[in-house]
């Protein structure tokens, strides 16, 4: 009989478990193996000849596909028994691409339950918002099929499944990779590589936390064709995790990382704030410690005011981005005193001394106000930006995972907070007092520990969950409903006329089959597919049949769907079917005349199918809804043509048509449904009204106008494959706890809400943040600390129920400098983009415009006027923290969304793009990267990949030069008319920029421009953890006014130049002042 395992103590069997194949977690392995990671990317260097690194070749008909051990550990963390989801991962060595830090249950950790624990529930309340019964109803029949495949009517009902809720579904686990790229053809070992055309061959880009040194490319292959490779893959054994406290944190540092190598030689950032301060006094002088920018005048520059008005501002003087520096290691807390965050965009290394990391979680200003009236005269938002499962960099400590076993977590049985390193243990640690509530409870006997002489328990270094700031805790039963449910994946696919003309159909067939591989392997992973035009058609993929049953669904207004059974299928079971099916699909389709789309009815008859379940619904659309459920019209048109009536209402585009589509959205979401919609189109679709489901749902939409079936394939494969692939959790609720005094406002994000507390997301990833907005609702004491606290309660890609826990406590302050040094430009920002985009739809443009301007000018008055009092009146002075914000607040007038002069379309997809846009891209969103390319060869970038950025102005523009802009979601590369005709062939192969082709395909040739050009475009795709669809921009066409309107520091139709813009502020400042 096996020994009793106390509850909360490590299991003894844990660390001995090798992992699944391919898994590595940590990133110490082997160094030469960094090169194998690349494989979310079409990469573009010479591929060096590697034994074993092809792909894995599709199973021949008949055969059924490679099973994989039963052992799977959720990124580290040690199972106590066979994983639901077994499937291989990536090589040894490296962490799997943007997967969640790995955590480990740690050896060294005292028991948390013993086994007198009282395992009831901590209160009567259910701990998040329960969910509805869900109701079962008959399926129509379907008619006879006049198609390819045979017609087959279902009978009888469909099933009611079991009511919905928080129920542990296990989706998106970590991708099977080979340990390197699959070699070209030894005739291509020569010529160009495309960087673009990869639709076959294994190599797709990094993301997240990746390596890009010595990566191997694939040869350009018709995207057609599967993929296939000559080696077979290896299975490199896993160690066992890292366990906590044990010998050293966090991993070893290693060459590539995408923050750059952490440096051993960085000392941790000053502690605090600097120096003593002193409440300013109006009219006093600014502060001895007060850190600021100074801009001198400069007579006789462009921008001056005039005579009498403010003094003129030198260009030369005026405060532009710079190049990130080195990493820096960034301690959370010292000396019991939170530190201020390194930026956002910038290379830092966390260590987790109490506070979580600014990843998952950033404060606005990172001291609080005491009161209202302070912050409100600051001019300064109160929010948070959480992004519970972002991405760790490689060298941090794991996330520990900390199992209480039948009890749960330590929680005040007021507020329900969870236990966090702020909780303060009194009477010799008998009781605890909540840094939330303030109130006092007994501590559970068998978590009892003795104080130390310094007052605090003599474990704290022992138990993560009261020294970290951010933990996860595994859920009990009380937390779910049922148990975990398959993971399912539906494939909705436009067959209408326009689609398969266009190659979108195509594309999107070929991308589903190359992801296949990547689902997770094992019974329980579900695969269905449905096609639409005007009208709706499943399959039947079960593996009795000799070819897939096409279910045809002709009516579009009251929907039904075939039997669930025979349309969701077991991956392992349907295979075959589904690639045949997929390489049928377009020629199935290929003399189809029918224009009319029935999105909305194809995405409800989806839901019925999937309803039982939940899962992930992928939609692949083309041209605009225009029968069945949820109808459109072209809305764009019609507002073209009543333009003259004014512009009052021209907002009112870019909201939903109606409410059908909302309806729906939030029973996918009541469901756990969550949908992901691919845009392939080159018309209008009413991103407005479609995009409203994906956001209800925690999905995305994906927009790529005007489709081309060149250049846009490779995007749209990896795309999906990371939509797959990456981090990322399912029927999560997430709720944010602050201390007394501050309170929620709002959550601003994509998500369900349905109780005031909760949001409910069906699905979110590593890439999804969520804005909440804070106010005060009672006076706080000076010095003080005031929590936060995220507790996301969710389901792993391996069926675990978990519960994840970010605690941020800063301190509180009365002086108003304290707030202007404490704040966080990259927060402020991204809460103002947030504000402006949600208001877009429901207001004037120059509102909009003119309420950004507004809550700049006030921050930088509230400065100049309590903080900075001392100086000429002639002077601009700006905080040393928010120095750069009257820049991206003039980028912030001018971007897609704030302008009146493109398609409405693009405007509805930025504001939908912004939504749940994580911080550290909120920036570059609004103010691009961008850098020269003619001259990278010649470059001493002291081995930086990415030479420094280039300021934003035509006057940085040569004509000889070649540039690229980026800005985390696309690409322009900008080619002047005067280039030299040797960098020319250098970069596109051809003696004149006239012939380079206007549908670009980025190549790779043999010379060192050439190389260093796609080095740093794979950098920068690393970075953004997207695949940037690169457009050719030449001048003197609209393509190159396309580019110069990203030139935000320029005076354009859309706004003023970036120093007329200041004197601007300065002169509001002024007036104010007076």
């Amino acid at each position: 009989m096996v020994a009793p395992v106390p509850p909360g103590a490590p299991r003894p069997n844990n660390q001995q478990y090798p992992g699944p194949p391919n898994f590595y977690p940590g990133s110490q392995g082997n160094s030469n193996a960094l090169a194998d990671n690349m494989q979310n990317l079409s990469l573009n260097r010479p591929p060096p000849m590697m034994p074993g690194s092809g792909p894995r070749p599709p199973p021949p008909f008949g055969q059924a596909p490679q099973s994989f051990p039963q052992h799977s550990p959720a990124y580290g963390v040690p199972q106590r028994g066979p994983s639901p989801m077994s499937r291989p991962g990536p090589p040894a060595g490296l962490a799997r691409p943007g997967a969640p830090p790995p955590v480990s249950q740690p050896a060294g950790f005292l028991s948390n339950v013993p086994l007198n624990r009282p395992t009831g529930p901590p209160s009567s309340q259910p701990p998040f918002g329960s969910r509805p019964s869900m109701p079962g109803g008959p399926v129509a029949q379907p008619v006879a099929s006049s198609s390819g495949f045979p017609a087959f009517g279902p009978s009888g009902n469909v099933a009611a499944g079991p009511p919905p809720g928080a129920r542990p579904i296990a989706f998106g686990s970590p991708p099977p990779v080979g340990s390197g790229m699959s070699m070209p053809p030894s005739g291509m070992l020569g010529g160009p590589v495309s960087n673009g055309h990869q639709m076959a061959g294994s190599g797709e880009f990094p993301r997240g936390t990746q390596f890009p040194g010595g990566a191997v490319t694939t040869p350009q292959t018709p995207y057609a064709q599967p993929p296939s490779g000559p080696f077979p893959r290896t299975a490199p054994s896993m160690p066992p995790p890292a366990t906590f406290p044990g010998a050293p944190h966090g991993r070893p540092a290693v060459s590539g990382l995408p923050y750059g190598p952490p440096s051993a030689q960085v000392a941790p950032p000053p502690l605090g704030f600097p120096g003593p301060m002193q409440p300013p006094r109006y009219g006093m002088g600014p502060l001895p410690n007060q850190s600021m920018t100074n801009i001198p005048t400069a007579m006789g520059q462009p921008g001056a005011a005039a005579p009498g008005g403010p003094a003129r501002i030198d260009p030369n003087q005026i405060p532009r981005p710079g190049s990130s520096s080195s990493p820096t290691v960034f301690e959370t807390r010292q000396s019991n005193q939170a530190n201020p965050p390194p930026p956002a965009t910038s290379d830092y290394v966390v260590r987790d001394t109490g506070n979580c990391s600014p990843r998952y979680m950033r404060c606005t200003i990172n001291q609080i106000p005491c009161t209202v009236d302070l912050l409100s005269t600051s001019g300064m938002q109160l929010a948070l930006m959480v992004q519970p499962l972002a991405q760790s960099h490689p060298s941090e400590e794991p996330i520990q995972v900390v199992d209480f076993g039948e009890g749960g977590p330590v929680r005040c049985s007021r507020c329900k907070g969870y236990i966090n390193p702020f909780m303060k243990f009194i009477d010799q640690g008998r009781k605890f007092i909540c840094n939330f509530c303030g109130y006092t409870d007994e501590t559970p006997r068998d978590y009892h520990c003795n104080l130390g002489p310094d007052g605090r328990r003599r474990d704290v270094d022992e138990r993560p969950e009261l020294c970290r700031g951010t933990v996860e805790f595994v859920a009990t039963k009380e937390y779910m409903v049922r148990d975990p449910m398959p993971a399912v994946y539906f494939f909705l696919i436009d067959v209408s006329m326009n689609a398969i003309q266009t190659g979108a159909t195509a594309a999107a067939c070929n991308a589903i089959q190359q992801v296949l591989s990547d689902l997770p392997e094992g019974p329980r992973t579900f695969v269905g597919i449905a096609t639409f035009d005007s009208t709706i058609h499943f399959y039947n993929l079960k593996r009795a049949l000799q070819q897939p049953l096409m279910l045809i669904v002709p009516d579009v207004q009251d929907v039904y769907t075939p039997l669930e059974t025979d349309v969701i299928v077991q991956l392992s079971e349907c295979r075959q079917h589904l690639e045949l099916l997929l390489d049928s699909i377009p020629t199935m389709f290929q003399e189809s005349k029918t224009p009319e789309s029935a999105f909305g009815a194809a995405v409800k008859a989806a839901f019925l199918a999937m309803k039982s379940k939940g899962g992930k619904l992928m939609v692949f659309q083309s041209i605009l809804c225009s029968v069945g459920v949820g109808a459109l019209s072209s809305r764009e048109a019609e507002g073209r043509a009543n333009m003259s009536a004014g512009e009052k209402e021209a907002h009112k585009l870019l909201q939903p048509a109606d409410k059908t589509l909302k309806t729906m959205a939030i029973e996918l979401a009541e469901y756990q449904v969550c949908v992901d919609i691919f845009v392939t189109t080159q018309a209008y679709v009413d991103m407005a009204s479609i995009s409203v489901i994906p956001k209800t749902t925690g999905g995305q939409v994906y927009c790529y106008y005007p489709f081309s079936a060149l250049s846009d394939p490779p995007k749209l494969y990896n795309d999906l494959k990371w939509n797959i692939t990456r981090p990322q959790g399912f029927e999560a609720v997430m709720r944010v706890r602050c201390s007394q005094g501050i309170q929620v406002q709002e959550y601003l994000g994509n998500f369900c809400k349905r109780i005031p507390t909760d949001i409910d997301l069906p699905a979110i990833d590593c890439d999804k943040a969520v804005m909440v907005t804070l106010k005060h609702d009672d006076k706080l004491q000076d010095g003080a600390e005031c929590a936060f606290q995220c507790a996301l309660l969710y389901t792993t890609i391996f069926g675990e129920r978990r519960i994840r826990v970010t605690t941020l406590s800063l301190s509180c302050t009365n002086m108003l400098s304290n707030l202007f040094r404490a704040a966080d430009l990259d927060s402020q920002f991204a809460c103002m983009l947030k504000q402006a985009a949600n208001e877009i739809p429901s207001k004037a443009l120059p509102l909009v415009k003119e309420q950004a301007t507004n809550s700049c000018i006030n921050a930088l008055y509230a400065y100049r006027k309590f903080c900075a009092t001392v100086t000429s009146t002639g002077q601009l002075i700006l905080p040393e923290a928010l120095k750069l914000f009257p820049l991206y607040t003039l980028a912030l007038t001018k971007s897609v969304g704030l302008r009146t002069d493109g398609r409405v379309d693009d405007r509805s997809f930025w504001i939908n793009y912004v939504s749940s846009l994580s911080t550290p891209l909120a920036i570059p969103l609004v103010y691009p990267r961008m850098i020269s390319v003619h001259d990278l060869d010649v470059k001493d970038n002291e081995g930086a990949v990415l030479p420094p950025p280039i300021p934003l102005s035509s006057e940085h523009i040569s004509n000889e030069g070649v540039y690229f802009l980026e800005n985390g979601e696309d690409g322009l590369l900008y080619v002047g008319e005067s280039v030299d005709s040797d960098i020319l062939q250098k970069l596109f192969d051809v003696p004149s920029a006239a012939e380079i082709p206007n549908q670009y395909v980025l190549q790779q040739y043999d010379n060192q421009l050439s190389k260093k050009f796609n080095d740093a475009v794979n950098e920068i795709r690393r970075q953004r953890c997207s695949y940037l669809r690169i457009k050719l921009c030449k001048k003197g066409d609209p393509s190159g006014m396309l580019f110069l309107s990203y030139m935000v520091e320029d005076r354009t139709a859309s706004g003023p130049s970036y120093v007329e813009f200041l004197v601007q502020v300065h002169r509001q400042i002024q007036l104010k002042m007076n």
